[in-house]
């Protein structure tokens, strides 16, 4: 077993230790409680503006969906959500307090997990070892206690049995279904950490439909099994839009030009919206050649 005590990080992972369902207290939810309020979010790269003064409000137990064309910021919106990248102008918000510098600098007063899009698993360790990480780094907890949390969060995401197997003898899908297990675990004694906030990018990328589903519904799993956790999910595909989003918000050239819900995307007049779900090449979305 490879030695899980060091100071290594997970790849494509992170830190934010979450708890899984079971061990979490019941909360009261508010549908109208801010979570997480971005205001004149900015980010350059170069000469590439990647976001430009973004507003953002997400509500406790929302279920949001970033969409547009590639390149135009969405998962560089999630890393400064998840604390992983920071702003060059704007502040931001969680629960209420602002945020100083990145995750590591001061924690959130809440929980927030990130699934990137790829699963980035470490190779030479098993399933449980993976997703076990982060208990076996940051906490005390004895090994056969890891071990049944791990088997717990396994079973939730319908992997039961996997955790003596390695990535390279899993699926895409069931490798990424190791990566969501993965951001959902944590250690129990500390219910502080309690997900509130789960960051999705392209969770269904590279998978065929059927996985696709079996995906889309075990991101409304754990968002039932998480009370009232909310979530921002950043996709192209169009089920998973529909199937996992109450409210849609589209992002092009760094500026939120939509949003609204859902069941809106198919009735507004919006042209950028319009364009996206048609895949025509006329439009106000301009690809580089």
């Amino acid at each position: 077993m490879a030695d899980l005590h060091d100071s290594s990080t997970i790849p494509g992972q992170s830190s934010v230790p979450l708890v899984p369902p079971a061990a979490q207290p019941e909360v009261g939810c508010s549908g109208e409680e801010v979570l997480l309020e971005l205001k004149g979010i900015s980010k350059r790269f170069d000469d590439n503006q990647v976001l430009d003064n973004v507003d953002l409000t997400l509500n406790r137990g929302e279920a949001v969906a970033i969409i547009g064309p590639s390149g135009t910021g969405k998962s560089t919106i999630l890393r400064i959500i998840a604390g992983l990248l920071s702003p060059d102008e704007g502040e931001i918000y969680v629960q209420g307090n602002r945020r100083e510098g990145l995750i590591e600098d001061s924690p959130d007063p809440v929980g927030i997990g990130m699934v990137f899009q790829q699963a980035a698993l470490f190779d030479s360790l098993s399933v449980e070892e993976n997703v076990g990480f982060l208990l076996y780094q940051h906490s005390r907890l004895p090994a056969r206690q890891i071990r049944q949390i791990v088997d717990d969060v396994l079973d939730m995401v319908g992997l039961p049995g996997t955790g003596s197997r390695y990535p390279a003898e899993l699926s895409g899908g069931m490798r990424k279904r190791v990566s969501f297990a993965r951001a959902i675990v944590s250690n129990p004694e500390n219910p502080q950490d309690r997900p509130a906030l789960l960051l999705y990018d392209e969770p269904t990328a590279g998978l065929d439909p059927i996985a696709s589903t079996v995906i889309e519904d075990l991101i409304r799993a754990i968002q039932r099994n998480n009370g009232c956790s909310s979530y921002l999910i950043v996709t192209h595909q169009d089920s998973t839009i529909r199937r996992t989003a109450d409210r849609v918000i589209f992002l092009h050239r760094g500026q939120i030009q939509w949003q609204g819900p859902v069941t809106a995307v198919d009735e507004t007049d919006n042209p950028f919206v319009r364009q996206f779900f048609s895949g025509r090449v006329e439009g106000p979305i301009q690809m580089v050649q």
